[in-house]
């Protein structure tokens, strides 16, 4: 999958007082309402499988569209600077529930709002990045589902270094001013030592930026490669795997999708499972149960595809110890 920059849908592209919202919230038909954005295209593979669980989640709690709960989706991929204007315009539509994916709208939305109950999918270590007061109890309008804690960035750096023990120097793609990306980089580096592995952050937007970020770290040997989860690796995933594979180097993905489309490994979560469980919490607040007493909830399921074409290609022999406990290899 790759996230190629488009013209948003109309919605995400003009200005938020264009929105429809308002006017859906004075509808007669007294449905409560739950605001649902993927922060995505629906076009996208992945994205439907995700829209699917959660569908069906609800469905099976009594949810029906249309019956019993009317679900606002609005669809599109957000630039950072129009995430907050985005927000306020939710938070002033007066939805029963806003169901997002990822940290920056769940960031945005607790800035305009300490009511209208929130719940995020695949927001990392939210915790540790100030987006709720604790796992157990988050404390205001916020709860969901984490896809990480910081501490995986040693995880994917070590299964790295397992891969292809010749790296003594790793990229890590991140975008300025990520919270999430930013603490995933400290866990990783905080593993650098222990496997004799200097990290060096790249702090990029554009898909220009992450070109000459790795063209000028590949001017030295031994290197390898991170991309950390969300932007500027979803939108430039095939430039990346096109970039790791011209200047040979190995590297661990932490989308799954990156490792079909010819990455080496990739180690993520499965989100889609977060999605069919956030239906569980959105029941949960529209009878009555605030999101302050919601703890937030971490993966329970995780997924390690490796691409032995690629491996192949690169030169490395993939060890046994990462093959024996993979979820997917691909011949």
């Amino acid at each position: 999958m790759n996230v190629k920059r488009r013209d948003f849908i109309t919605l995400l592209g003009g200005a938020a007082a264009t929105w429809p919202l308002a006017a859906r919230a004075q509808q007669a038909d007294r449905l409560p309402r739950v605001i649902y954005f993927p922060n995505n295209f629906p076009d996208d593979p992945e994205t439907q499988a995700r829209h699917k669980a959660f569908r069906e989640g609800l469905e099976k709690l009594g949810w029906a569209d249309g019956r019993s709960v009317r679900i606002d989706e609005q669809w599109g991929s957000l630039p950072v600077a129009r995430t907050r204007a985005v927000a306020a315009e939710f938070v002033r539509s007066a939805p029963a529930v806003i169901v997002v994916s990822g940290s920056g709208m769940a960031e945005a939305l607790k800035l305009e709002s300490r009511i209208v109950p929130v719940v995020f999918v695949a927001a990392t270590d939210p915790a540790a990045s100030g987006l709720v007061d604790s796992m157990e109890r988050p404390g205001a309008n916020l709860t969901g589902f984490t896809n990480y804690e910081f501490s995986i960035g040693g995880k994917w750096l070590g299964m790295l270094k397992e891969a292809a023990p010749a790296i003594r120097r790793v990229l890590a793609l991140a975008q300025p001013g990520n919270l999430g990306q930013l603490g995933l980089l400290r866990g990783t580096q905080a593993a650098a030592s222990a496997l004799a592995v200097q990290v060096v952050p790249a702090m990029v937007y554009s898909g220009a930026e992450v070109e000459r970020a790795v063209g000028e770290f590949a001017k030295e040997p031994n290197g390898g490669l991170i991309g950390l989860p969300g932007n500027p690796s979803i939108e430039n995933s095939d430039l990346i795997i096109a970039l790791a594979a011209r200047y040979r180097l190995p590297a661990m993905y932490t989308h799954r999708f990156s490792a079909p489309a010819g990455g080496l490994m990739s180690y993520d979560t499965d989100i889609v499972d977060l999605w069919r469980r956030a239906a569980n919490y959105v029941d949960r607040i529209l009878k009555g149960e605030k999101p302050a007493n919601l703890p937030v909830q971490l993966p329970t399921k995780y997924d390690l595809v490796i691409n032995l074409k690629t491996a192949k290609a690169l030169g490395l022999a993939m060890p046994n110890t990462l093959l024996a406990i993979a979820d997917e290899v691909i011949e």
